[in-house]
């Protein structure tokens, strides 16, 4: 789906079928080096591992960090699967996924990912929770949930819902701050007028409370826990995915914990209000504190 002018413009739903989109798939991935031919041309793996959530979540970093583990590869961002979300989150579910299913096998094949566990990362299949385990049975979900606070300071240096934007992602969504497909229909306008925290904090709401909607509920973990001990959530993760947990463990090391609690020295107390106003009972019930002074957890 295209936004055009900031509002959703419906005519241009082939862009989620365009070749240039799935040209980006075949560009990062044709060209890997070391991969068997049957990893490249064999039978398509089933068994493949959504990592989903709020975009600034670390949803990046862990994809990247299960698809180095051997018999993995982490397919990033799929652009026309990100393109297609808006559409395909209007329709039934069955229906919805089998066009999943379809833009995922061609991006699979044009990228040369064949017999080998793939791990797609786009952010916006949080909205898709419960469409998922129907496309795909045998695959595996890891919802990754950072503190709703910090997410709002990563995004607030994005561009992504900044009023009187000219760009666009690369799936082709123009940026801005209109309202996107996941903000209540009796809330648009309101989305559209709000602070620059609250759009930020809304996302963060909406996207969480969308990916823990998966029945069977997605395996969760949490950034702050996973910078802070690794190998215990390397431990947990290797089961639910049946991946070797010394080399995830070795992989989750890497993670930065210098931004977590980041909140409490960049967001203005104004800005604090505007995030608790919007998504206060949310951080409560994840047992993210209200006071700013207290530690992270």
């Amino acid at each position: 789906m295209s936004i055009v002018g900031g509002c959703e413009n419906r005519a241009v739903t082939n862009l989620l079928d365009s070749a240039a989109l799935q040209l980006r798939v075949a560009k990062r991935h044709a060209l890997r080096r070391g991969a068997s031919l049957r990893e490249r041309l064999g039978r398509l793996d089933e068994r493949l591992v959504f990592v989903i959530g709020s975009p600034r979540s670390g949803t990046t970093f862990l994809a990247g960090a299960i698809g180095s583990l051997p018999g993995f590869v982490d397919l990033g961002e799929i652009a026309p699967v990100k393109a297609a979300v808006p559409e395909l989150a209007e329709l039934a579910p069955e229906e919805a996924a089998r066009r999943l299913r379809r833009i995922l096998a061609v991006a699979r094949r044009v990228g040369l990912v064949g017999s080998i566990r793939a791990v797609e990362q786009t952010p916006e299949l949080a909205h898709l929770a419960g469409v998922l385990p129907i496309a795909y049975p045998e695959a595996r979900i890891v919802h990754i949930v950072r503190d709703g606070r910090d997410v709002v300071c990563s995004l607030l240096e994005k561009p992504w819902l900044r009023p009187q934007q000219t760009r666009s992602d690369d799936a082709g969504i123009a940026y801005g701050s209109y309202a996107r497909f996941w903000v209540e229909l009796e809330r648009r306008e309101e989305f559209e007028h709000a602070s620059d925290a609250r759009r930020a904090a809304w996302a963060w709401r909406r996207y969480v409370t969308a990916a823990r909607s998966a029945q069977p509920a997605a395996l969760e973990v949490r950034y702050e826990e996973l910078a802070a001990d690794p190998a215990s959530i390397a431990r947990k993760l290797a089961a639910h995915l049946d991946a070797p947990a010394d080399a995830l463990a070795t992989a989750l090391g890497r993670a930065h914990a210098t931004s977590v609690g980041r909140y409490r020295d960049d967001l203005t107390e104004d800005q604090l209000e505007d995030v608790y106003a919007e998504a206060g009972e949310l951080l409560g019930e994840l047992d993210y504190t209200r006071d700013p002074t207290a530690s992270a957890d």
